[in-house]
């Protein structure tokens, strides 16, 4: 079965995308000849909406061999495009990504020492907290509990949701990630909120 990547160019405006899309459809310069045989003699779909062309393609590697081959068209027949993308599509989270393979934001974040989900639960009293903090433990969690309140990180987001499922908890993007946005938005909140 294939995957779903594409490339995503954003021209000036839908006239220019639709004058590129035309001349894609007619002869290539010699550059993009040659970046097309690295198709390997395979038909992409090509479509447009506004200002957006998009090339679909079954795998990664085509998707890159096309994005090359379009920016080759849009030097070659002076197009200037303010995006210029492979993308892929995320079954799960029904969305079109563009990060890099590799690291995924949850691998940096634990790699940074934190976990990159977290799971919020309020206790009904202290000693039911400090008992369900003993009982995490004992389970390989490390909880960090705060009078009736627990935190108990999780590696990805499904074990976040089966933890917060069976403890009746909430699911938050984890320590690294809020951090990194309360940085990046000059207001520092050193606080994790319960209901």
């Amino acid at each position: 079965m294939a995957d779903d990547w594409r490339v995503r160019v954003v021209l000036e405006d839908e006239e220019s995308r639709g004058a590129f899309f035309h001349l894609l459809g007619r002869e290539l310069s010699a550059e993009g000849e040659q970046l097309a045989k690295a198709l390997d003699g395979q038909h992409l779909a090509v479509s447009g909406q506004g200002n957006d062309l998009f090339v679909y393609a079954d795998t990664r590697r085509q998707a890159e061999h096309a994005h090359s081959l379009l920016e080759a068209e849009l030097h070659h027949h002076g197009f200037e495009a303010s995006e210029s993308r492979v993308e892929h599509w995320l079954v799960d989270e029904e969305r079109w990504d563009n990060e890099p393979p590799g690291e995924t934001w949850e691998e940096e974040t634990l790699g940074r020492g934190y976990a990159p989900w977290e799971v919020r639960v309020t206790c009904r009293s202290h000693t039911e907290a400090a008992a369900l903090a003993e009982k995490l433990a004992h389970d390989g969690y490390e909880p960090v509990r705060r009078w009736a309140h627990l935190i108990i990180g999780a590696v990805t987001r499904e074990e976040a949701d089966a933890l917060a499922a069976r403890l009746h908890g909430e699911v938050e993007a984890g320590g690294a990630v809020v951090w990194d946005e309360a940085i990046d938005s000059h207001v520092i909140r050193p606080f994790a909120f319960f209901g």
